[in-house]
């Protein structure tokens, strides 16, 4: 019986424990934690980290090229006991074994600029890995926002479902004793309704938000999210605004970093075609020592150690050397030209991105007041219509316009969320 009790108290203990381990886990975040998160776990984020790396490899194998080269090897011979016949002496070929060792060093002038390009191409890559830092934390900071806003918004419409259901009921009753018109109380009825679906709509959209959340963060897709950052901390009106007075510093934005390191790119490739007319210096040392297995050593020849060094220069290639030194200056040229496309296209979306924050703090200011008046007007009409002082079709419009106010609120809260974001992406405020 013991041993019963035994093998089921650890059988309870076995599942009670599965139980727990298949628990969703619980992230509880700000909004500066849920980006830190995101930087550290997100796959895009993962593979830039990465290019950085094979980057940083790429240089090194470039700039290895140009260190000496060190190989050893061994040769062994056997002449299955020929002997050389010289008259009247004979000398035996005896196996032998040869051990060299071999230093050298090749070094060019496209070398040196190889390792230049590379330097610049790991730059690059260490500021796409930066524009790509700064492009997760805009989304985690978009979606979280969303994430709050929508919340508020399904609780707004929590409440005014409850007091909807209640003047339901109030004018079902007035109905059944007699007190008023069977339409009436359908007209609320079908209200409760388009309260209900829409809140259920919201609901489905939260869901939706928090999956993409998880996604941004590279989080366990089972989590629970518990988003500890209110939305008023998030979306000031006094930082936005200050925003729209900021200077625009090009220097500081990573798309013209980019197009900087173009431009050194494209300038390097030009010196990496003169550097077909440039010599090729090449020495060496080399060390061997070799053995004979048999009982005489028979005649060594080999030097025990060996230096020696050249230079080509290339003469003449039919014109394709200048061919290329040309094709690189046209490269460089066109380099230039998208770099004076790119700058003025930058301060244009500026004056643009500065344009479209401005309008979307209007209508936020406007839209926040409408919900505000919204409110009050439900409100007031329902309690109207308790006391019989206001219609059914009163009601109905004021709920209606609740759902139509707390919708235009959502975006007008996101076209300011949006627009704060690019316009801190542009001037990359850190």
């Amino acid at each position: 019986m013991n041993l019963k009790h035994l093998t089921l108290t650890l059988a309870l203990t076995a599942l009670a424990l599965g139980a727990a381990a298949q628990e969703p886990s619980t992230l509880r975040l700000s909004l500066p934690e849920a980006q830190q998160y995101a930087v550290e776990h997100n796959a895009a984020m993962q593979n830039a980290d990465l290019d950085v790396k094979k980057a940083e490899l790429a240089h090194w194998k470039t700039l290895s090229s140009m260190l000496p080269q060190v190989k050893a090897g061994f040769d062994y011979q056997n002449m299955c006991g020929y002997e050389m016949n010289m008259g009247m002496i004979h000398i035996p070929l005896n196996p032998n074994g040869t051990f060299s060792l071999t230093a050298s060093v090749a070094l060019t002038g496209a070398q040196v600029v190889g390792t230049m390009l590379q330097r610049i191409s790991q730059q690059m890559t260490d500021i796409t890995r930066q524009q790509t830092e700064q492009t997760t934390r805009a989304n985690v900071k978009s979606v979280y926002v969303s994430i709050l806003v929508m919340e508020a918004t399904a609780n707004l419409l929590d409440s005014s479902l409850a007091n909807l259901e209640r003047l339901a009921a109030t004018s079902q009753s007035a109905v059944d004793v007699g007190a008023a018109e069977q339409v009436d109380a359908d007209k609320l009825q079908v209200q409760v309704a388009t309260m209900r679906n829409t809140i259920t709509s919201t609901r489905r959209s939260l869901q939706m938000l928090r999956n993409s959340l998880l996604l941004q963060l590279g989080a366990d897709v089972n989590a629970q999210l518990e988003l500890t950052t209110p939305v008023e901390s998030i979306l000031s009106v006094e930082t936005a605004t200050q925003l729209l007075s900021q200077p625009f510093d090009i220097a500081r934005n990573y798309n013209y970093q980019l197009l900087q390191q173009s431009e050194k790119l494209a300038k390097r490739n030009v010196t990496m075609a003169w550097m077909d007319f440039t010599p090729t210096l090449t020495a060496y040392y080399q060390y061997s020592e070799k053995t004979y297995f048999g009982a005489d050593e028979g005649m060594n020849m080999t030097p025990p150690n060996m230096i020696g060094a050249s230079v080509s220069l290339p003469l003449f290639s039919s014109g394709t050397r200048t061919a290329n030194i040309k094709s690189a200056k046209i490269d460089y040229q066109e380099t230039l030209n998208n770099k004076r496309q790119a700058e003025d296209g930058l301060r244009v979306q500026y004056n643009q991105l500065c344009y479209d924050l401005a309008s979307a703090l209007e209508s936020y200011d406007i839209q926040s007041r409408n919900l505000d008046v919204t409110q009050r007007v439900f409100a007031n009409l329902t309690e109207k219509y308790r006391y019989g002082r206001a219609s059914s079709l009163e009601v109905t419009n004021a709920s209606t316009d609740i759902i139509s106010a707390q919708s235009n609120y959502i975006q007008a809260v996101m076209s300011v969320v949006s627009a704060q974001i690019e316009l801190e992406n542009l001037l990359n405020n850190e």
